[in-house]
């Protein structure tokens, strides 16, 4: 893919993100795409990546994101991202707590034949934890 055509593929998914379309998201992905997660652990196929994309939406269906930067090089692209929402669905297997966490990630993507085929999502999962109420932290001091 040529650079605007990875800038354009990221501008439509950013306009997914805003819709919650899991089936389109899902759709970027090859058919034996990989993506790795501090969520969802190392997902294999578009089904089971459509899958988290659908459980995220159902445990924040407020959820924003927005893209803050975007580096491409090649056929390799790394995304920064801000998102924000409020849990009200079972979030890893935690019951709801109707609090809002804030959190940047960092998303490093690898192209081929005009889908992802590989996706690695780095982002602070202990803050969410935090912030969501589930775990509790103490001071450094």
């Amino acid at each position: 893919m040529t650079r605007k055509e990875i800038k354009e593929f990221f501008a439509k998914r950013d306009e997914n993100w805003q819709r919650h379309d899991y089936t389109a998201l899902s759709e970027d992905h090859a058919a034996d795409g990989i993506v790795e997660s501090p969520f969802s652990g190392i997902l294999k196929g578009r089904s089971a990546i459509e899958k988290v994309y659908r459980e995220w939406f159902a445990s924040f269906p407020d959820v924003k994101y927005s893209t803050e930067r975007l580096l491409v090089d090649g056929n390799n692209a790394v995304q920064f991202v801000k998102m924000t929402g409020v849990q009200e669905g079972d979030f890893c297997g935690l019951t709801p707590t109707g609090k809002q966490f804030d959190v940047r990630c960092a998303f490093f993507f690898s192209f081929a034949d005009g889908k992802i085929v590989s996706e690695i999502r780095v982002y602070d999962l202990t803050g969410v934890l935090v912030q969501l109420g589930v775990l509790k932290a103490k001071p450094s001091f």
